[in-house]
């Protein structure tokens, strides 16, 4: 009956604290965050609402209609909820007074009010009688209460999986050699993606004409370029880009970058660059070093500068002022968000990139973590939008990443496999069986001077090494072998120009290492 239905609507007062609208609204919405927005939207209808009719509208427009059930009890406890949710919710023992008050000029709340009380004091009591009869009793009928929680449901799905595989299947056209102390295995390129038939390359010429200089010397946007131009370009929405290394994830971010130039576009087609400033976070000072150079040049003639602020380089704040694009460090851009005094400044932050976003599962995670989470949360309490992008070359679990830096997976997430590289990739795993550490480095050094000959005189080669005394002793390993070997004119062609550049530059130069390599044509 109705007289049922209403009654199974009804809450008890003390029951209601100060999270309870928004634990009933985490029934409905997944993200925490967003629940507690609405929480504030509802207790705002509720305060202001003028009757039922109005309180039901309101809330179907805020939380929609498929949420009839939340609205439907709000609706009936409107003063209960409110009222109840205030007064738990009272900071100083004055502003609980001033409630209390409140609820004591109308019957309906005073009513409420001495059931507060009341239940208050049954918790009271039970808690005396705990302790005067003791707790195993208590802590049964406690016990019985708890919420079991399914552990299998939350593993991990791929259990060991991405762990370690016991066995593996390569692509077709590989290749597996033994040798002796190491095995090679050799993956061809994978064929590239033909164009769907109605995918275009975006030219240049049909950019907004402010945006056309930054790409000057282009002709047309890349494939990952043109399918992710519109949301960059010409939306604010967060955006999770994961392509391939050398894909063109620079252009992508300086689409993001010509987003806020345009919004600052003055009738005469200035830009006002005292209204914004952008924040590029890359993971190494060498990095940060290139982006700046890359940025300076092609945004110059904007007006826009671009520093770098990393531990070996500050800013001062008349620098950070001058300056609209900061390109930085996660420890460093973290140390400037956690000063009071540099608000004045990051209150100016329209967009955040984050280069290497997969850094989020290293050591420096944390920081990049407090870095999103500080900026989430500057935006709700300014009500200002800072829009974050994020850059990735390799994210298996890019979903969970999306979700963080709060992308819409339905249009702001793009990820592009190896297919999608504009020049394909052939790759050789070589995986060394020797055990003696000092015969396995030798070999490693042997196996890196063949790979060398074979691409001698043919291409550049770059060589990484796992920290900067191994570049020089790797680099001094392998010119001794060319010596030794008389190879050494492989590398060098024998022009006088170019052993004059390499010694004119090997004797400007103040490391010492460098000063010993660069004539036989090694650089580190």
């Amino acid at each position: 009956t109705k007289i049922d239905e209403s009654k199974s609507e009804l809450l008890n007062p003390w029951e209601i604290d100060a999270y309870w609208l928004q634990r009933e609204l985490n029934k409905f919405y997944n993200d925490a965050e967003y629940s507690h927005k609405k929480a504030k939207e509802v207790l705002e209808i509720l305060k202001t609402s003028t009757d039922d009719r109005d309180v039901e509208n309101r809330l179907m427009i805020s939380l929609g209609h498929d949420k009839f059930s939340i609205v439907k009890i709000l609706r009936v406890n409107k003063n209960m909820v409110l009222y109840c949710t205030l007064l738990a919710a009272a900071q100083t023992e004055d502003e609980k007074s001033h409630i209390e008050n409140t609820m004591l000029q109308t019957p309906q709340l005073s009513q409420i009010l001495a059931q507060v009380k009341s239940g208050s004091n049954n918790v009271k009591k039970m808690v005396k009688k705990k302790d005067e009869v003791g707790s195993a009793e208590f802590e049964g009928a406690k016990d019985s209460q708890y919420h079991t929680i399914d552990l299998e449901t939350l593993a991990f799905k791929e259990g060991s999986h991405l762990m370690s595989n016991k066995k593996c299947h390569l692509p077709e056209g590989s290749y597996r050699k033994q040798r002796k102390g190491y095995e090679e295995i050799g993956v061809p390129a994978p064929k590239s993606i033909p164009l769907e038939e109605n995918e275009r390359l975006f030219p240049i010429a049909n950019l907004p004409e402010y945006a056309q200089t930054a790409f000057s010397g282009y002709q047309n946007l890349n494939r990952i370029q043109s399918k992710i131009l519109d949301k960059a370009l010409f939306s604010d929405e967060n955006l999770l880009i994961c392509a391939p290394t050398g894909s063109g994830k620079t252009n992508a971010a300086l689409l993001c970058i010509m987003r806020e130039v345009g919004k600052c576009l003055t009738a005469d087609n200035k830009i006002n660059v005292d209204e914004f400033k952008i924040i590029y976070v890359a993971p190494m000072k060498s990095l940060v070093q290139e982006m700046v150079q890359n940025f300076s040049k092609r945004l110059s003639v904007y007006g826009i500068n671009v520093a770098e602020m990393t531990g070996d380089h500050q800013l001062n704040r008349e620098q950070i002022d001058q300056t609209q694009i900061i390109v930085c460090t996660p420890e460093k851009w973290d140390i400037v968000t956690r000063k009071a005094g540099e608000k004045i400044y990051t209150n100016l932050v329209r967009l955040i990139i984050i280069d290497e976003i997969h850094l989020l599962h290293e050591d420096r995670g944390p920081v990049l973590e407090a870095l999103v989470a500080r900026t989430i949360r500057l935006c709700e309490a300014s009500q200002q939008l800072i829009r974050i992008v994020g850059l990735s070359a390799t994210l298996p679990n890019y979903h969970d990443v999306a979700c963080f830096i709060r992308v819409n997976p339905s249009s702001g997430l793009f990820y592009f496999d190896s297919a999608y590289r504009p020049v394909p990739l052939e790759q050789q795993f070589i995986g060394i069986t020797e055990k003696k550490p000092l015969k396995s480095i030798k070999l490693m050094n042997d196996i890196v001077y063949e790979k060398l000959i074979e691409n001698a005189g043919k291409s550049q080669v770059l060589v990484f090494v796992h920290s900067r005394k191994e570049t020089t002793k790797t680099a001094r390993a392998i010119r001794d072998m060319c010596l030794e070997r008389e190879t050494l004119g492989l590398f060098m062609r024998n022009e006088t120009a170019s052993s004059e550049i390499l010694q004119s530059e090997a004797d400007q130069t103040k490391n010492n290492e460098l000063k010993d390599l660069l004539p036989f044509g090694f650089g580190i």
